[in-house]
């Protein structure tokens, strides 16, 4: 296993959830101005800083890694044919190392305002009483599932050889910015066990033991999506492995 691809998977994670998990902590609600209007990013501005890490880290980092960030990107490449089985669980394991460092940097400068908190949710995942928006848990892994389905029939179309050269990077982050526009109210959105991790390791209580459900949606759809896309849409000059 290439040291370099490791690191680029543990740094791209970490910057991932310091742009995302970060917006949505220190900038999403940041009460009034003057005049009445938010000061606050809101679901929007937090959408587009997930999307934007993802552009900006699948350009840096993609080519020496493939820019996953994603334990569910990576099972999804391993069923769709475009990665190596062998070298999935020390992508996994970089990838939540570097969520973690994440959020210890988030907790680093979220702690230096009185009244916070991490155990008020830390941009953590949930369903029912941690739902954003009450969501029961049947809906949240319906919503996990779909949404991560969907991010990897992207991935693998924008990255196919017949692919408009340049661009993968744009349509990945764009489509995870869509994602988290329709998901932030029913989970918070994962999409990505990795950031979930490790936001509720440091939210603590009643996030620890939902935490499966972050885990398991996101990888059952980022195979159904790889699955679909191998199946129906892909070519087999795409399939390396």
């Amino acid at each position: 296993m290439d040291i370099k691809a490791l690191g680029a998977e543990f740094i791209g994670t970490l910057g991932l959830v310091l742009g995302g998990c970060g917006a949505a902590v220190l900038a999403a609600d940041f009460g009034t101005g003057g005049n009445g209007t938010s000061l606050g990013l809101g679901f929007v501005g937090v959408s587009l800083a997930f999307g934007l890490t993802v552009v900006t880290g699948a350009y840096a980092l993609g080519p020496i890694s493939g820019g996953h960030f994603n334990p569910a990107v990576t099972l999804g490449l391993v069923a769709g044919g475009r990665f190596s089985a062998a070298n999935a669980v020390p992508y996994i394991v970089a990838q939540v190392a570097g969520a973690i460092v994440g959020a210890i940097l988030i907790l680093l400068m979220a702690s230096g305002a009185d009244g916070f908190s991490a155990s008020d949710g830390f941009a953590a995942n949930g369903y029912g009483d941690l739902s954003p928006g009450g969501y029961s848990l049947g809906a949240a892994f319906v919503t996990e599932v779909v949404m991560t389905a969907m991010f990897l029939i992207v991935i693998l179309g924008a990255t196919a050889k017949k692919a408009a050269p340049g661009f993968g990077g744009l349509a990945i982050g764009l489509m995870l910015v869509l994602i988290h526009l329709i998901s932030i109210p029913v989970t918070n959105t994962s999409v990505n066990p990795a950031r979930s991790t490790s936001q509720a390791l440091f939210a603590g209580g009643d996030y620890i033991p939902q935490l499966w459900l972050f885990w398991v949606a996101p990888i059952i759809g980022g195979v159904i999506g790889a699955l679909i896309y191998r199946g129906l849409l892909g070519d087999d000059e795409d399939i390396v492995v």
